[in-house]
Order: structure tokens, then sequence, then C-alpha cells
């Protein structure tokens, strides 16, 4: 994760797999596109490929160059414990707990919930169908 963070920390780099994004590149063709020297950017493909960011195959005369992001998944599993969540994500997790709520609700209960937990929720009675609160246009809602 290191050498991937530092391979990074360039904005030319950055700059590279930006371009890269979207096919293979010769170090020519990449090299154009900057005013530093063409050796300045075969230094920067070196260091990207070393890094696992970036992989070269020759072909014919010609090495091209392709990103290989995978190497970017341990550095952003990292990162995502310092990101908030996005409203959406937090509706997402909150329909989570309401479907894993609601199936705990309706779990049967037979021979092998007889337990001697006298939990309310085990009781017939408070089962979730039989609430009013569960009701709709005031007629009770049936569930097979």
């Amino acid at each position: 994760m290191d050498d991937v963070a530092g391979a990074i920390a360039d904005p030319v780099r950055r700059r590279i797999m930006v371009m890269l994004r979207d096919g293979r590149l010769s170090a020519g063709q990449i090299a154009e596109r900057f005013a530093i020297s063409r050796p300045a950017v075969s230094r920067h493909l070196r260091v990207l490929r070393e890094s696992g960011l970036v992989r070269d195959e020759l072909v014919g005369r010609r090495r091209l160059y392709a990103l290989d992001p995978g190497k970017l998944d341990e550095l952003l599993a990292w990162l995502s414990q310092f990101a908030r969540p996005t409203g959406w994500e937090r509706r997402f997790d909150a329909l989570e707990t309401e479907v894993y709520r609601t199936r705990r609700e309706r779990r049967p209960t037979g021979p092998a919930d007889d337990r001697t937990d006298d939990r309310p929720q085990d009781r017939p009675q408070d089962r979730p169908q039989d609430r009013p609160q569960d009701r709709i246009d005031g007629r009770q809602e049936h569930t097979a």
C-alpha cells in the first residue's frame, strides 16, 4: 500500500494514470502531453510500473503501458474508513436495518422456538401482523 500511495503522490503520475484509464499508450504518446523531458516521463512510468499500478507490454518495437487499477483496492479499502456516508448510503443502511428487523419479527414460531425465554415478541399476540400500527387502511395485513 505504501508503494501505491507514494506512486500516486506525484501529480504527473496521477495524470498519466488518468490518460491510461481510456486505453494503452506508448511512452512517446504519454511524453508528448507533458512539458517535461522524455526521460522524466520514463522515470514516472517506472515508478508506476514498480508499484503495480501500470503494466507494460512489448508490441513489436513499441512498449505500451496500461493501467492496472487492482493495486488501488487495498488503498481504497483503507481510505474508506475516513469517508462519511452519503445521504443514499445512510438510507440504504436504514433500509437494511429495517429489512433485518422485519425478518426477525416474522420468524415462524414452532417447536424449535419453544424455549424458556419469555421475550414479548415470542408470544403469538405480539406478532407484527397483530399489532394495530401494522394495519393498512384500517384493515389488518395478512401474511402467508
